[in-house]
């Protein structure tokens, strides 16, 4: 794979990795170099709410979108997610959804109620996507009633019904089923197929 130039704006962070002894052409080259660059995930994490190039963030959050960059990342994920600024995302579908991305990767149910203040919250749009996908990890026995609750929510419903296909929800049948009728073939596909995944 062809070396990725930095981003502009990336240099000083790449300093400071290479003072952390992680040496990189730019955070696309070390997120692909297949090292679990963990020693170096509090610069990313530090980094994160300093840099205001979008560019930069996203580069970021993918260079912590990585199982061994939690617990660190995981809450300063969280803020992060919050803090992104709509008026550069009016589709819900940039920036803030690539943190809920990372979000399905890095949280688990130590910060359950702060997942589902942000998948409950409407305003944040499709970004919160992931983040539903995400509680159909979960062991709490109230993911299920959140999920149900996100089902007609068109924004995230699929991802909703997922999840619930992955928790093989008993008590969701009832919702699954209405999704069949759904006017979006893809979101009937996931009901038929998280349905096929519940207990008889």
């Amino acid at each position: 794979m062809a070396s990725a130039a930095p981003a502009p704006g990336e240099e000083p962070i790449l300093a400071e990795l290479a003072a952390a002894g992680c040496q990189t052409r730019s955070l696309a080259d070390l997120r692909h170099s297949g090292v679990r660059y963990r020693k170096v995930v509090p610069v990313l994490v530090d980094w994160l709410p300093r840099t205001t190039d979008r560019r930069v963030r996203e580069e970021i959050v993918r260079a912590l979108t990585v199982p061994w960059a939690k617990p660190a990342a995981t809450r300063p994920m969280i803020e992060e997610f919050r803090r992104v600024d709509p008026s550069g995302d009016p589709t819900g579908t940039g920036l803030r959804w690539t943190i809920g991305n990372a979000l399905d990767v890095l949280a688990d149910d130590s910060v359950f109620e702060e997942l589902v203040g942000l998948a409950q919250d409407r305003r944040y749009g499709k970004a919160r996507q992931m983040i539903v996908l995400g509680l159909g990890k979960s062991k709490r026995p109230e993911a299920v009633e959140v999920l149900l609750g996100l089902v007609d929510d068109r924004d995230v419903d699929a991802h909703a019904v997922k999840a619930l296909g992955r928790l093989k929800a008993r008590d969701a049948r009832a919702a699954l089923e209405r999704k069949l009728d759904d006017d979006r073939a893809w979101v009937r596909g996931e009901a038929r197929k998280a349905l096929a995944r519940l207990p008889h």
